[in-house]
């Protein structure tokens, strides 16, 4: 399977908004918007599911299109947080790799 390595880690590919738009899947636009309406207590909607990944030209998914993590690694014109030199000791990138360990991983491999 292709991988989209984000900025912080996560890989796009394995997202259901990223797939969603790839796939034109309506019918995961609106599981995931279920899904994630439950798991973030927030109203997503179908037309919501949608992202060409964090890195891509075009949409991203509700909070991934302001994430700071995205602005500070685009500005410095890193591939991802793991080629930034700043990596082990900023509290934005470190602070988030607390709540989904695994990224790490895709942020080192790279």
């Amino acid at each position: 399977m292709e991988k989209i390595i984000a900025y912080c880690g996560l890989n796009c590919a394995e997202c259901d908004a990223y797939l969603a738009l790839q796939n034109n899947d309506q019918a995961l636009r609106e599981k995931t918007a279920a899904e994630w309406t439950k798991a973030h207590n927030f109203s997503f909607t179908p037309d919501m599911i949608n992202c060409t990944s964090c890195k891509g030209a075009g949409v991203q998914v509700g909070h991934c299109s302001e994430c700071e993590i995205r602005k500070c690694a685009s500005e410095k014109g890193v591939i991802n947080c793991g080629a930034c030199g700043g990596f082990k000791t900023c509290k934005t990138i470190n602070d988030f790799l607390v709540q989904v360990p695994f990224a790490a991983n895709n942020l080192v491999q790279n």
